[in-house]
C-alpha cells in the first residue's frame, strides 16, 4: 500500500487559507447578466456596518451560501447581492463613544465634522464583517457590494421619499412617539423592549369640583405625568361613576379643573376603574384624547426633565422625571391625597440599545401611511405570489400587516439619509430631491427668492433597507445595464432571514418594493430559519456567559465542520441547540471523508475517477453503491430545493459514512487487493461524486480533495451538480441490501449477547426464500468475513441456546451453547435491567411531581425527559436480549 499525498491528519487551517482568494480571483462569485442561464437571486440581508459575525449571522449566511453554491452547480446564473447597512443609531453610538473617550461631544464639532468622523470610522473599521464572512466561505458577488448610504442608494431614497410625499403616502404629523431620552431620538415600536418588573401603583384622590369631601380615586404607576392630565375616564357601564360623568375633578397640586368622561377604554375590573387621561404621554390616552378633543400638554423636555410650561407648577420645572415623581408623591401625601400604594407586575418599555425607559412624547414627525402600503403586500402573500417557508410564518406576517400603524420614519440623528425637506420663513414645507429644486419650488410659491432651512432629521434605517431588493440593482438609474439587471434579477428567488426581522425588514421590503416596482413582489419565497441557542436551549447572551463566537469555532474546528453542523441542525421550525459535541461529531465526519480519500489514494484508485461508464458496471457490490449514490443525489437535491437543509446534510452523512465507508469500502477490500479494475474506477468515481455533492456544505475541504486526490485542474465551485446514473440491475442491488441487513443483525446479536470477537459460530437460517438464498450464496465470502461466522446452515428448527432474530421475514439463529455461559449472561442482564428500572422510576417520579415541574428550569425538565426516553429504550433492548436467552 503506497503513501498518500494527503497528510495523515485533516487540518482545516492548512487547507482553508488559500482557497477563498483562488475562488475570488477566478471570478466565480460573480453573476453573469449576459449568460443564457436562468437567473437565481438572493438578496443578502445587509449586516450592520458596525457588526461582527455572531452565530445568527453564521447560520443565515451559511444557508444562503449553500443555496447559492448549489444553484451555481445546477446551472443557474446565481447572484448573491451583498452589502452593509449604515445602521443609524448603532453607528452614531459607536463614533460618539470614541469621541467621548477624547472628551469631545458631537455638538461641539457640529454636524458636518461629526459625519466626516463617521465616514473615517467606516473606512477604518467598517469592513470587519466582510472579512469575517470570507472566513466562513461566503461567496457573494463582492464586485456588486453596496452600502445603504452610497450615492446610488441615496438617490433612490430621495426619489422615493419625494414621490411618496406627492402621492400622500408620506406626511408630517404631531403624534406620540417612542422617545429615547438618552439617545435623544424617536425609535420604532420594534426597537422598544418590554421588560417585566415589579412596580408601585399609587391610588390618588382627585376632588370633585364644588365639593369638599367627595373624591374620585385613580390608579397610576406614573404620578409624574398627572400634571398633564386632560380628563378622568370611567367606563360608561360602570354604575359606581355614572353620577360623576360630566362633572369636573380638580387636579391636585395645579388646581386645574378637568372633566370626568365616559369611554370604553377603562377596565372596571382594573384598579379603581377610573383612569387619568394624559394624552401627550400615553399612547392609549392619546387616542382617548382625540375622541374627546382633550388638550395635549407636553410635560417633558427631550431629556425627560419636567418642562417649563404653564400647566406645571414652577417648583417641579427642571426636575428629572423620577425626582419629580418623588416630590409629587410627597406633596400629595402631605395633602392626604394618596389613598394607598400597591405592588404590581407590569411591562415597562425600554430602548433596546440605550436600555433606558422610553417616554411617550408628543412631537412633529414624518410618517408613512403604512396601512395603505400594506394592502398590496398582504394580497401578494394571500395570492401565493410570495410564499413563506415554513408556511406558518405567513400568519405572523398577516397579523402584523393587518394591524399596522403609521410608520414614524424620522430620527433625531445626524448619521443617515437626511430628510429631503426644506422649510420656508412661514413654515411651509418643500419636499424635493435637492436644495436647488427646493429653492425653485419656493421661488414659485413665494414669487421671490427666500431663505430655506433644511429638516435636521434623518430617515429610519429601515426606510433605505426597505428599498434593498431593487436599489442594489441600480434603480433608479435608467442606463441599459441597470434596466437589464432589474429585468433579470428582480424579483429575487428567495429571501433567507430570521423571524425576528419579519416586521423590521421583510414587511417593509414587500411594501416599498411593490409600491416602486409596479406591484411586483421583491422575492418569490421567504425562508424563515430559527434561532441559534446554547446546548440547553437558552438564548445566547453576554450576561449568561453562554455566547459562542463563530470565529472562535472556525479556529478550533474549521469553517467546513461549522457550516455542516449549522446545516445539519437547521430543521424547519426548530431552534438550533448549538454544542461543541455536535461540532466535534461533524469535524469527525470531515476527517472520515479525508481518510476515505487517503485510503483510495493509498490503494491506487484515485486516478481512475471518471474513467468508467457507471451504467456498464458488472459487479453486484458496485451496482449497489451506484444505487445508493443515486439515492443520495435525489435526497440531497430535493431537500435543498425544499429548504430542508438538515435532511440534505443527513442524506450526505448517511451515504458517505455508512453506505460508502462502513459498507462499500469493507465489502471491496479483497477486490482492491486483487487489482480489480472496475471496482477501483467505481470506488474513485463515486467518492469524487460524493465530494462534489458535499461542496455547498464544505467548500474548502471538497476543493482541496478535488485537486489533490482527484487531480482536477477545474475548480469545484464551477463544477456541475452530479447527475444520477441509469438505475442498475434491481436483483443485484436488492441482494446487497439484504446481505447488509443480515450482517447488521448478526452483529447486533453478537453485541447484545456479549459474544467474544474470537468466536465464529455457524449461522442457522430457516426457510429462506429463493431470492434470499441467492443473495446469501452470491455474497457468502463477505457474510463470513464481516459477520465473523464460520458458515451458514439451513435448519428446520433452532438449537437450544440460540440467539434468534428475523431479517425481512427470514428467521435466523446464532447457536451460542459452548460460547456463552447462559446463567452468567442472564445474571448480568437481570442486574442491568434492575439498575435501569430503578433509574426509570427515579426520573418518572421527578416528572410526575408538580413541584419539580413548576420550579425546575425548562432545560432541566427537557433533559430529564430525554434521559427517560433513553433509559426506557435501553430497558426494551435488555429485556429483548434476556428473552433471546430463554
Amino acid at each position: 500500500m503506497a503513501e498518500s499525498i494527503l497528510p495523515k491528519n485533516y487540518d482545516p487551517k492548512s487547507i482553508e487559507a488559500d482557497w477563498y482568494e483562488t475562488w475570488e480571483q477566478a471570478g466565480h462569485f460573480a453573476a453573469d447578466p449576459a449568460s443564457a442561464k436562468t437567473p437565481y437571486t438572493i438578496m443578502m440581508p445587509p449586516p450592520n456596518v458596525t457588526g461582527s459575525l455572531h452565530m445568527g449571522h453564521a447560520l443565515t449566511f451559511t444557508l444562503q451560501d449553500l443555496l447559492i453554491r448549489y444553484h451555481r452547480m445546477v446551472g443557474r446564473d446565481a447572484l448573491w447581492q451583498p452589502g452593509q447597512d449604515h445602521a443609524g443609531i448603532a453607528t452614531q453610538m459607536v463614533v460618539e463613544r470614541q469621541l467621548a473617550d477624547q472628551k469631545i461631544d458631537r455638538r461641539d464639532i457640529g454636524r458636518e465634522a461629526f459625519i466626516d468622523k463617521v465616514w473615517e470610522w467606516k473606512a477604518e473599521s467598517g469592513g470587519t464583517i466582510q472579512r469575517q464572512l470570507r472566513r466562513i466561505g461566503a461567496s457573494p458577488d463582492w464586485e456588486r457590494n453596496r452600502f445603504t448610504l452610497d450615492e446610488g442608494l441615496s438617490k433612490a431614497v430621495r426619489q422615493i421619499f419625494v414621490q411618496m410625499h406627492r402621492d400622500g403616502l408620506i406626511y408630517r404629523d404631531k403624534r406620540l412617539v417612542n422617545w429615547d431620552p438618552k439617545l435623544l431620538t424617536a425609535i420604532s415600536d420594534l426597537e422598544v423592549e418590554q421588560r417585566e418588573q415589579e412596580s408601585s401603583m399609587w391610588h390618588l384622590k382627585y376632588r370633585i369640583e364644588g365639593t369638599t369631601d367627595e373624591f374620585i380615586s385613580i390608579a397610576t404607576t406614573r404620578p409624574e405625568t398627572m400634571l398633564g392630565d386632560g380628563a378622568v375616564a370611567v367606563h360608561p357601564d360602570d354604575e359606581r361613576y355614572k353620577h360623576m360623568v360630566g362633572k369636573m375633578a380638580i387636579l391636585p397640586l395645579s388646581n386645574r379643573a378637568i372633566p370626568i368622561i365616559a369611554d370604553e377604554y377603562p377596565d372596571p375590573e382594573k384598579g379603581s376603574g377610573a383612569v387619568k387621561i394624559t394624552p401627550a404621554h400615553d399612547f392609549n390616552d392619546f387616542e382617548v384624547g382625540r375622541r374627546h378633543d382633550l388638550p395635549l400638554i407636553n410635560l417633558m423636555t427631550e431629556t425627560a426633565a419636567m418642562a417649563a410650561v404653564p400647566e406645571i407648577p414652577e417648583k417641579y420645572q427642571g426636575m428629572d422625571r423620577y425626582e419629580a415623581r418623588r416630590q409629587i408623591l410627597a406633596d400629595m401625601a402631605a395633602e392626604e391625597l394618596v389613598d394607598f400604594e400597591e405592588k404590581v407586575q407590569n411591562s415597562v418599555p425600554h430602548g433596546d440599545r440605550s436600555g433606558v425607559v422610553i417616554e411617550p412624547w408628543l412631537m412633529d414627525q414624518w410618517y408613512v401611511n403604512a396601512a395603505e402600503l400594506a394592502k398590496p403586500a398582504i394580497r401578494a402573500v394571500e395570492e401565493g405570489r410570495t410564499k413563506f417557508v415554513p408556511e406558518r410564518w405567513s400568519k405572523t406576517y398577516f397579523e402584523w400587516m393587518r394591524n399596522i400603524q403609521p410608520w414614524c420614519i424620522s430620527r433625531q440623528l445626524w448619521w443617515g439619509h437626511r430628510i429631503p425637506a426644506w422649510y420656508g420663513p412661514d413654515g411651509h414645507i418643500f419636499v424635493e430631491e435637492s436644495e436647488q429644486e427646493a429653492m425653485a419650488a419656493a421661488q414659485a410659491h413665494y414669487g421671490k427668492n427666500v431663505e430655506l432651512s433644511r429638516d435636521n432629521d434623518v430617515l429610519d434605517t429601515w426606510f433605505s433597507s426597505g428599498l434593498w431588493p431593487f436599489s442594489t440593482l441600480g434603480w433608479p438609474d435608467e442606463s441599459e445595464d441597470v434596466q437589464r439587471d432589474l429585468a433579470r434579477y428582480y424579483p429575487g428567488d428567495v429571501l433567507v432571514t430570521g423571524f425576528d426581522i419579519i416586521f423590521f425588514w421583510v414587511a417593509r421590503m414587500m411594501m416599498m418594493s411593490m409600491y416602486v416596482m409596479d406591484d411586483e413582489v421583491p422575492f418569490k419565497e421567504v425562508y424563515i430559519h430559527a434561532l441559534v441557542r446554547d446546548e440547553k436551549g437558552q438564548k445566547m447572551s453576554k450576561s449568561k456567559g453562554n455566547v459562542m463566537d463563530p470565529l472562535d469555532l472556525v479556529d478550533q474546528y474549521g469553517a467546513d465542520p461549522l457550516r455542516f453542523t449549522l446545516a445539519a441542525m437547521a430543521a424547519q421550525g426548530r431552534d438550533i441547540k448549538m454544542s461543541t459535541t455536535r461540532l466535534e461529531s461533524y469535524r469527525n465526519f470531515a476527517t472520515k471523508i479525508w481518510n476515505a480519500c487517503r485510503f483510495l489514494d493509498m490503494n491506487g484508485c484515485t486516478t481512475s475517477a471518471g474513467k468508467i461508464d457507471l451504467a456498464t458496471v458488472k459487479e453486484p457490490v458496485n451496482k449497489w453503491i451506484i444505487s445508493e449514490y443515486n439515492d443520495a443525489i435525489t435526497k440531497t437535491s430535493t431537500a435543498i430545493e425544499a429548504y430542508r437543509f438538515n435532511e440534505a446534510a443527513d442524506a450526505l452523512y448517511h451515504f458517505v459514512w455508512h453506505s460508502y465507508c462502513d459498507w462499500y469500502v469493507e465489502l471491496i477490500k479483497p477486490q482492491l487487493a486483487d487489482e480489480a479494475v472496475e471496482t477501483r474506477a467505481v470506488a474513485a468515481s463515486i467518492l469524487a461524486g460524493a465530494v462534489r455533492l458535499l461542496h455547498p456544505f464544505m467548500p474548502y475541504l471538497t476543493e482541496e480533495l478535488n485537486q489533490k486526490i482527484f487531480g482536477s485542474s477545474d475548480l469545484m465551485i464551477a463544477a456541475d451538480w452530479p447527475a444520477s446514473v441509469p438505475q442498475p440491475d434491481g436483483d443485484a442491488v436488492d441482494d446487497l441490501r439484504f446481505v447488509i441487513k443480515l450482517i447488521s443483525d448478526i452483529r447486533y446479536l453478537r453485541t447484545e449477547m456479549n459474544v467474544p470477537l474470537s468466536a465464529k459460530p455457524v449461522l442457522h437460517v430457516r426457510a429462506p426464500s429463493a431470492a434470499q438464498q441467492r443473495a446469501i450464496d452470491s455474497q457468502m465470502p463477505a457474510l463470513l468475513r464481516l459477520a465473523r461466522i464460520e458458515g451458514i446452515a439451513v435448519v428446520e428448527r433452532f438449537d437450544k441456546g440460540s440467539a434468534r432474530s428475523s431479517v425481512d421475514g427470514l428467521e435466523i439463529g446464532l447457536p451460542l451453547a459452548g460460547i456463552l455461559d447462559f446463567e452468567a449472561e442472564a445474571a448480568r442482564l437481570n442486574k442491568e435491567i434492575g439498575a435501569v428500572s430503578a433509574e426509570v422510576k427515579k426520573i418518572s417520579a421527578k416528572l410526575n411531581n408538580p413541584g419539580f415541574l413548576a420550579k425546575a428550569p425548562e432545560a432541566v425538565v427537557t433533559e430529564n425527559r430525554r434521559r427517560l426516553d433513553e433509559e426506557q429504550t435501553r430497558m426494551v433492548a435488555l429485556e429483548a436480549a434476556l428473552n433471546r436467552l430463554s
